[in-house]
C-alpha cells in the first residue's frame, strides 16, 4: 500500500475520533443550556445531575483525546499536518472544560439574582448559540470525508454565529453591570458570561482546524 494511502486512512481514523468527542461535547452543552430553567424551578436534583453528567462527559472526552493523541503518535510522521490533528483534540478538550467551569459557577449563582436582574433568559440564549455553534462544527467533521465543499460551508456558518455571539456578550457584559449589585453575585456572573464567550472562540479556532481538515482530506 503507498504511503499516501495509509496517511489518508490514517486521517480519516483520527477524524472518526473528533468526531465522538464533538459530539459528547455537543451533549454536555444541550445540558449546559437546560441549567437556568432548573435553576429557575429550583430543581436541585436535576442540577445535580446536569452538573455530573457534564463532569462525565469531560472525563469521556479526555479519553477520546488521549486516544487520538497515541494513535497519531503510533503512524509517527506519516501524518504531515498531524501537528493540527491534536491541537484540535487538545481544543476540543480545553472546551469540554471551558463547559465544566461554567455549570459549576453558574449553579452557585442564586436563582433570585438571575430572576430580578432578569439575566437568566439571556444566559440561556447565549449558551443556546454556543450549542448553535457546536452542533455545526458536528455538520463539518461528519461532511469532511464527504463533501469537502460542504464541510468549509458550515465552518463558515459555525463563524457567523460565533460573531453573533461576541455581540450579545458585550451587550449582556454591560446589562450584568447595570443590572447585579451584589459583588460575589456579579463575579460569578461575570465569570459564566466570559467563559461561555471564550468556549466560543475555542469552538472558532476547531472550525479553522476543520477547514484545513477537509482541505487536506
Amino acid at each position: 500500500m503507498y504511503s499516501g494511502e495509509l496517511e489518508v486512512q490514517a486521517k480519516r481514523k483520527a477524524v472518526a475520533v473528533l468526531q465522538d468527542e464533538i459530539n459528547r461535547i455537543l451533549n454536555a452543552a444541550r445540558e449546559l443550556s437546560e441549567m437556568p430553567k432548573m435553576m429557575a424551578k429550583r430543581d436541585k436534583a436535576g442540577i445535580k445531575s446536569a452538573l455530573e453528567q457534564i463532569s462525565g462527559i469531560e472525563e469521556e472526552v479526555e479519553t477520546l483525546r488521549r486516544k487520538i493523541t497515541r494513535e497519531v503518535a503510533d503512524v509517527g510522521g506519516l501524518i504531515m499536518n498531524r501537528e493540527n490533528l491534536l491541537n484540535t483534540a487538545y481544543t476540543m478538550d480545553e472546551i469540554a472544560g471551558y463547559i465544566t467551569g461554567i455549570a459549576f459557577k453558574l449553579s452557585n449563582i442564586k436563582p433570585a439574582t438571575l430572576k430580578a436582574s432578569g439575566l437568566g433568559e439571556d444566559i440561556t440564549r447565549l449558551i443556546e448559540l454556543v450549542v448553535d455553534e457546536i452542533y455545526k462544527l458536528n455538520e463539518v467533521i461528519r461532511s469532511l470525508s464527504s463533501n469537502t465543499a460542504t464541510a468549509i460551508e458550515h465552518a463558515q456558518e459555525a463563524q457567523a454565529i460565533e460573531r453573533e455571539i461576541d455581540t450579545m456578550y458585550r451587550n449582556l457584559t454591560i446589562k450584568t453591570l447595570n443590572e447585579v449589585s451584589n459583588t460575589k453575585e456579579l463575579l460569578l456572573m461575570k465569570d459564566v458570561i466570559e467563559g461561555i464567550e471564550e468556549m466560543a472562540d475555542k469552538c472558532q479556532h476547531v472550525s479553522d482546524s476543520f477547514i484545513l481538515l477537509a482541505l487536506s482530506l
